[in-house]
């Protein structure tokens, strides 16, 4: 088959062994890959009701067609578990190099499944799967796990997925990272690092050298200089100023969640904005494998209480999380939070909503410093650091928190519960809820619900679209929806795919997948 291997690797961590199995052309043009191969194989092989970290849970990674190809920004690593925030079916996708390097393994899944007598970590290659020791890899933060697992593996650059305090302490938001050059890149939603840690596995890395075949690479090559200038035009800002760039625009249509989203307009948004960001702290721009829009961004800061410091960029998410949400308006500070986050294996969304929804609580009488532990109110970042450390370890009030916003509502009782921002207990990220109605469906039917990459706001924020009214947003939701499925699958990077190729799907997603793997399909 062009495109694919046709290989699907199962580990099992308990007893050590792992298998192959095979695929053909149908299951391919059924599935197609990422998102729908991972649906499949967690369908098919999870046994329903099981405690998502249990050893009985599974991890999939999973390639698409287009990975590792000339196409744009294909190099998207993508990964699905049933969450054990939400009970539901979840999947995240990171940026980097890792998605390639397991394509040229030549295996399209990755299943894991089991938990390893000791800390370990996972080495894939075209041979199969061989687990080893973490060591003292455990217990480290992110980074430096992987920096341990290139050593002990003697590659500087091998590519790994690895957690760090949060997934060991089974934070249920806990993420995992990878790093690829100087670009960190986050599978940051739902709790795939709690899952990895109650499987005792710290990381997974890949490394192999084989060739994806594409059915006609001339086509290929059509496809993606036909399509290159709009992806050019599309991506202008990010390559600019990454994500932040969208937090003035948002804020000025009124739908920057702010205190909780007591209000969506934050009077201090110049202050975290993208272009504010740039002007202060910007070092170099970082990109993933292959890709010419690098929308990464290394900041350094050299004045205040947090001089020092050099860190991935904020993505314009943390800054709602960690900023507007929590009425913080010290960049520096915001600087500070994400790159804890990444260092501990945090999810920043849930992470700073939940901090968000406590502030909230405090406010309203509803949790008191004393049961806190520290004087958490909107605008304190000093607390908010603080807590997330303690979320990480789960320490004092950070047992509390690291169980998400939703349970701790319950913990909480009264009325906390109407200061919740989560759907199907996961935390809402920066698109609103209210302002953007084909969010609020979006969310209400997304699989992994409190999510902004099932139906996605991009199209909701063009002057022409109607984001009032409720009136045809069903149908916009279920076609963006079939847009993000087909979009993990293949799998792409949404910002090349929505600005470049369209945010629904058209005949360009056709056209690319032909001219990959030979096959004729319509939209």
């Amino acid at each position: 088959m062009y495109g694919y291997t046709g290989k699907i690797l199962f580990v099992d961590l308990s007893t050590g062994q792992s298998r192959v199995e095979r695929f053909d052309e149908t299951f391919a043009r059924q599935y197609l890959g990422g998102n729908g191969f991972a649906a499949k194989i967690l369908c098919e092989h999870l046994v329903p009701g099981i405690d998502p970290l249990s050893p009985e849970n599974m991890l999939v990674l999973a390639v698409g067609p287009v990975t590792d190809t000339l196409i744009q920004s294909n190099c998207r690593g993508y990964i699905a578990t049933k969450s054990p925030l939400t009970g539901l079916y979840s999947d995240s996708t990171f940026g980097g190099r890792f998605a390639a390097m397991q394509k040229r393994t030549g295996f399209e899944a990755i299943v894991v499944t089991g938990k390893a007598p000791q800390p370990s970590y996972l080495l894939v290659t075209e041979e199969g799967a061989e687990i080893k020791p973490a060591g003292s890899a455990w217990g480290q933060l992110t980074l430096e796990a992987i920096e341990t697992i290139r050593s002990r593996e003697g590659i500087k650059d091998l590519d790994v997925l690895a957690i760090g305090p949060a997934g060991e302490h089974l934070v249920r938001f806990a993420c995992a990272v990878h790093a690829f050059q100087s670009r960190d890149a986050i599978a940051g939603r739902g709790g795939i690092g709690a899952v990895m840690g109650s499987k005792n596995l710290k990381g997974i890395a890949v490394r192999g050298n084989i060739k994806t075949e594409v059915a006609s690479l001339a086509a290929v090559k059509t496809v993606v200089r036909e399509n290159s200038e709009q992806v050019k035009v599309g991506t202008k800002g990010l390559a600019e100023f990454g994500t932040p760039i969208l937090v003035q625009p948002i804020n000025t249509m009124g739908l920057l969640g702010t205190r909780n989203v007591q209000q969506e307009v934050f009077a201090q948004a110049q202050a975290i904005s993208g272009e504010r960001l740039k002007d202060l702290f910007w070092e170099r721009d970082t990109t993933c494998f292959r890709c010419s829009i690098a929308c990464g961004k290394d900041f350094r800061v050299d004045e205040g209480e947090f001089a020092g410091i050099r860190a991935k960029m904020p993505e314009y998410e943390t800054l709602f999380a960690f900023g507007s949400m929590a009425d913080v308006d010290e960049p520096a500070a915001i600087i500070k939070a994400n790159k804890l986050c990444d260092e501990l294996g945090l999810d920043t969304i849930s992470m700073g909503v939940t901090l968000t929804f406590v502030m909230e609580c405090v406010e309203k009488g509803l949790l008191s410093t004393q049961e806190i532990g520290r004087e958490l109110t909107f605008g304190n970042y000093h607390a908010m650091l603080d807590l997330i450390e303690a979320t990480a370890r789960r320490e004092g009030f950070g047992n509390l928190l690291a169980e998400g916003s939703a349970r701790l509502a319950d913990h909480i009782g009264k009325e906390a519960s109407r200061f919740l921002y989560a759907v199907k207990r996961l935390e809402l990220p920066a698109h609103s809820a209210r302002g953007l109605k084909g969010m609020s469906i979006g969310y209400a039917t997304a699989t992994r619900g409190g999510s902004h990459h099932d139906t996605r706001p991009t199209l909701q924020y063009d002057p022409n679209f109607d984001r009032k009214s409720i009136e045809g947003k069903p149908a916009f939701a279920i076609r963006t929806q079939n847009f993000t499925a087909v979009d993990d699958s293949l799998t792409q990077c949404r910002f090349t795919s929505e600005r470049g190729f369209g945010g629904m799907l058209n005949e360009k997603y056709a056209q690319m997948i032909n001219t990959v793997t030979g096959w004729n399909l319509s939209v």
